[in-house]
C-alpha cells in the first residue's frame, strides 16, 4: 500500500469512527450532551463541535476555498445534536472526495495555510492530511473517555483497517458506502 492508499482509507476510517461515536452520542439521556465534564474542552457537545470547526478550516486550506482562518473563526456551534452529527457527515464525506481526487504528486504539493498571527504558511497537502486524521483521532478519544461517565457505553472505534474487521463492520460500512 502507498500513502495516497492510506490516507484515502484513513479519510474513510474517519466517516466510518465518527458516525460510531456520534451514534453513541445519539443514545445519551438529555442533558449529558452538554454537561461538563473533565476533558480538554468542558464538553461532549463542546470537543464534537471543536473537531467539526477544525476540519472546516483545514477542507478550505487542502481545496483552497479561500476563506482561511475565518473557516475556523466565523464558526457557529451547533447546539442540536443532530444537526451536528449532518454536518460532519457531510465535511467527511468532502475530505473523501478530496483524498479520492489526489495523485501521488499531490501529497508534496503545499498549500496556503491562514495562520493569522504567524501569517501564510504553505504546508504539504499530505502533511496536512496527516494532521487533520491525527487531530480527529486524538479529540475522539477524548469524547469517548467522556462518554465512559454517562449513560452510554462508549464504541468501538479502532476495528477498520484490517481484513478480520471487515465482518465485524460489514453492516456499517455498507450503510456509509464504504
Amino acid at each position: 500500500m502507498n500513502l495516497l492508499d492510506h490516507l484515502r482509507r484513513m479519510a474513510r476510517n474517519n466517516l466510518w469512527s465518527n458516525d460510531r461515536l456520534y451514534r453513541a452520542v445519539l443514545a445519551l439521556q438529555p442533558g449529558e450532551f452538554e454537561a461538563e465534564r473533565t476533558s480538554f474542552f468542558p464538553s461532549i457537545k463542546a470537543t464534537l463541535n471543536h473537531i467539526l470547526a477544525v476540519d472546516y478550516l483545514y477542507l478550505d486550506f487542502l481545496e483552497e476555498g479561500g476563506l482561511g482562518a475565518a473557516a475556523h473563526d466565523d464558526y457557529v456551534p451547533f447546539d442540536e445534536l443532530q444537526a451536528l452529527f449532518a454536518a460532519q457527515a457531510a465535511a467527511d464525506r468532502r475530505l473523501i472526495a478530496f483524498c479520492e481526487r489526489l495523485s501521488a504528486d499531490d501529497l508534496d504539493r503545499r498549500v496556503i495555510t491562514d495562520r493569522r498571527e504567524d501569517g501564510m504558511i504553505p504546508e504539504r497537502i499530505g502533511d496536512i492530511l496527516a494532521h487533520v486524521f491525527l487531530h480527529d483521532i486524538h479529540h475522539r478519544g477524548q469524547v469517548h473517555a467522556m462518554l465512559s461517565g454517562t449513560s452510554v457505553k462508549p464504541p468501538q472505534l479502532d476495528e477498520f483497517l484490517l481484513d478480520y474487521d471487515v465482518k465485524l463492520r460489514e453492516a456499517e460500512l455498507e450503510r456509509l458506502g464504504l
